[in-house]
């Protein structure tokens, strides 16, 4: 196998010829006989991808093989669907979204926790050739209310309840809620009983699921061209006019299924657990979608990564089914470390079938990594990207070439994306300077083409800064052996008495102080410097500290590292940051909080009770 120089330099000099290669790997109905013409790729190809994440395997002989691995530890139900299984499951539920008139095309919304039927859903929407748009479990009534304006689904599928390590969450009055307000009325609703907390259903819209689905006969897969979308995922906290990621069919079947080996080090047959959630992109692309097509075993986890019940709960689903790739968020490890420091739960189980630690969703400071990285002994692997892209921009591509890491960077560009770091005119920043990360036209397979019924933003929000360029809305540097360092999105560079200065470069020095477990460093206005950075911390279980004397610990630390020219000043100690449940810190509304200004919770928020926390913490600084 060529390096990784070489790999990289042939997908972007020869960027067809790679990707017709990487083609090899899919089953297509018709082969394209183009790569690439007119910004699509393989545009006179045919397939579908949930043959080629199921009937496909069963085929080759991977009938027994466990498919998906599903662990609750909220309702203590651990089961696996082999391969069979989870097609037999697939075409049933997909004969049933026939039998309600669900054709290719069509739209369905997906409103579901984390249980086998929401990965079932996805792959039988995209059996019919049909475009899922799943909404995360629990969303707030109005904000489902404009997704399903906006996606306008033939078909609702949705269950009576979510559960959360402390309470249950009733699905249904949300979506009876969100129905009520919408203008777009589905036809059906199918809703999944759950035991923990039954749903009423309304006569002659809502069907009971395990019954619709008993009476169905099994669909067959329903041949689409590549560019037919496969879903449309929203990006978080949209609101008004809701801003949906398209992902077409081939491209992503052939990027995801080349990420696995490539990016990943994943090989068929291994256990493969993206703990994350089918409401983000993450579930899409590393849950349901990229182990399927490489015939690897997916793991489906309903818990927390604390709480469900112990900081253990990861480290017990590697050891339990021999996970073999661990892909989460580092706010998720840094959560293990706040309640664990000294790692005792992992040292009570058998974590020897893992190999890898890949890490994405916020900024991977060093002093994660090294907790990481020291406790078990594996590589721990930054990666990046987002969910306009579907898959990593930038990582260390562990089944080409393991490259030397540097903690705080994601490591190189993958190949296939073009990465670069532009100055305000467009022009390539050196080494060492910061500028916005872009990209390089043209975007590889797997990308976002376009928005959903909305070209001319998708114009406006990607590509019209930098012509040529697709703008990943992050700021960051490139060094000279070309590693790069994505630094917090451009929002988080701010101005102090005409210095700009980065928040994520102060983040990572005060992460790096013995006693904190996660914080934040926001900008908030001066009138007299016009920003300043305030941040805000996390400390770890069990460190009793004077919370000035921390502060003023962390004044001077990045003093001393960053300059005095970082006015920094001031360090609040507050219980938990303000997140979505996808870990992401709400910078932005902290920003609001910090400057006066009035907010609102974003629709993504784990918990509203953060941001009063946020406000008081603040009113003695």
């Amino acid at each position: 196998m060529s390096g990784y120089d070489d790999t990289y330099r042939h997908s972007i000099e020869r960027p067809e010829a790679f990707w017709g290669e990487a083609a090899l790997g899919i089953s297509w109905d018709e082969a394209p006989a183009t790569v690439y013409a007119d910004g699509r790729w393989f545009p006179d190809g045919r397939l579908n991808t949930c043959y080629n994440a199921l009937d496909r395997h069963v085929a080759a002989g991977r009938a027994g093989q466990a498919a998906l691995i599903y662990d609750s530890p909220v309702t203590g139900t651990t089961r696996a669907y082999t391969y069979a299984e989870l097609l037999d499951e697939v075409a049933r539920t997909a004969g049933m979204l026939r039998d309600l008139g669900v054709t290719a095309g069509d739209t369905v919304v997906i409103y579901m926790p984390m249980v086998p039927e929401a990965v079932v859903a996805m792959l039988a929407c995209a059996r019919l050739g049909a475009v899922h748009s799943v909404v995360f479990g629990g969303f707030a009534a109005r904000e489902l209310a404009v997704r399903i304006d906006h996606a306008r689904p033939k078909v609702v599928l949705s269950a009576s309840c979510g559960i959360e390590p402390a309470r249950v969450v009733a699905y249904k009055p949300l979506l009876d809620a969100a129905l009520e307000q919408a203008g777009h009325a589905p036809d059906r609703c199918v809703i999944l009983q759950r035991p923990q907390c039954a749903a009423e259903l309304r006569d002659g819209r809502d069907l009971d699921w395990a019954g619709a689905v008993a009476g169905a006969e099994p669909a067959g897969c329903v041949s689409v061209a590549a560019t037919d979308p496969l879903y449309i995922l929203y990006t978080s906290g949209t609101t008004g006019s809701p801003k949906g990621v398209v992902r077409d069919n081939g491209g992503h079947a052939v990027a995801l299924h080349w990420s696995m080996s490539h990016v990943y080090g994943a090989a068929p047959g291994e256990v493969y657990w993206a703990a994350s959630d089918v409401g983000w992109v993450v579930g899409h692309s590393y849950i349901v979608y990229a182990p399927l097509l490489a015939g690897c075993t997916t793991v489906l986890y309903e818990g927390k990564p604390v709480g469900t019940p112990d900081p253990g709960a990861f480290w017990r689903v590697v050891a339990t089914h021999g996970v073999r790739t661990l892909f989460t968020a580092p706010t998720a490890i840094r959560a293990i470390k706040k309640e664990d420091p000294s790692g005792d739960f992992a040292k009570k189980h058998d974590l020897s079938s893992l190999r890898y630690l890949f890490l994405a969703g916020e900024r991977l400071d060093p002093d994660t990594y090294h907790w990481a990285s020291d406790l078990l002994g594996i590589p721990v692997i930054d990666h990046w990207w987002q969910t306009e892209t579907g898959w990593p921009i930038a990582a260390n591509c562990v089944g080409i070439e393991r490259l030397p890491v540097k903690p705080g960077s994601p490591t190189k560009a993958v190949p296939g994306w073009d990465v670069r770091v532009l100055d305000s005119d467009g022009g390539d920043c050196p080494p060492g300077v910061e500028g916005a990360v872009t990209v390089k036209l043209p975007l590889p397979p797997g990308a976002l083409p376009t928005l959903f019924r909305d070209e001319a933003r998708f114009t406006r929000s990607y590509l019209e800064r930098y012509p040529g360029h697709y703008l990943t809305g992050d700021g960051g540097h490139l060094d000279e052996d070309g590693y790069l360092y994505v630094m917090g999105r451009i929002d988080d560079v701010i101005n102090v008495a005409g210095h700009r200065l980065s928040t994520g470069a102060m983040e990572e020095v005060v992460a790096a102080h013995p006693d904190v477990a996660e914080c934040a460093v926001i900008g908030v206005a001066d009138s007299l410097k016009g920003q300043v950075p305030m941040g805000f911390v996390v400390l770890k279980a069990g460190a009793e500290r004077d919370q000035e004397e921390v502060e003023r610990e962390l004044v001077a630390l990045v003093r001393e590292r960053i300059g005095p020219v970082a006015a920094f000043r001031r360090a609040v100690v507050v219980a938990r940051l303000p997140k979505t449940r996808s870990g992401k810190i709400l910078r932005a509304t902290m920003r609001d909080i910090a400057d006066g200004r009035p907010y609102e919770a974003p629709s993504t928020i784990e918990d509203p009770a953060a941001l009063p926390e946020i406000a008081d913490a603040m009113k003695g600084t």
